[in-house]
């Protein structure tokens, strides 16, 4: 079973067939869907999956803290499953793809404290950005 079905499960989520499918769907490392990806390949399992129900349910995943909603500059929305695992984002800006990484150190140590204005820090964002090497690699010559 996924770890996010069994943290669904521990916490008593009614898992529909639906809910269940979305859930599954949404299993692994460096997993960055859309919600229409989440439906293709949702709908492969279970026919009958409508894409408001999986909408719904990814709603519902992000509102309990479970799947976290990333915003890509001018793309659609990707879901990260990985929410209960500290770490940063690499996006690339030609594809889009997204890798998850996971640097060491305390992101916070770069944040002086007279440029934290006196809020009290409860998380870090961090998201690299620049291109795959499927993006910088050179076009094949015939």
């Amino acid at each position: 079973m996924s770890e996010l079905l069994e943290r669904l499960r521990g916490r008593g989520w009614r898992l529909t067939s639906q809910r269940r499918v979305v859930a599954e769907v949404l299993d692994g490392e460096h997993v960055h869907l859309t919600a229409d990806e989440v439906h293709a390949r949702a709908a492969r399992r279970l026919p009958e999956i409508s894409r408001a129900g999986v909408y719904n349910t990814l709603g519902e995943l992000v509102a309990l803290g479970e799947v976290a909603e990333l915003a890509a500059h001018g793309r659609a929305k990707r879901y990260d499953p990985n929410a209960h695992r500290p770490h940063h984002h690499l996006v690339c800006s030609g594809c889009g793809l997204i890798r998850d990484v996971h640097p060491t150190g305390d992101p916070l140590d770069g944040l002086p404290a007279r440029e934290r204005f006196g809020f009290a820090v409860s998380g870090v964002e961090v998201v690299y950005r620049g291109l795959c090497s499927s993006c910088t690699a050179e076009p094949s010559r015939a």
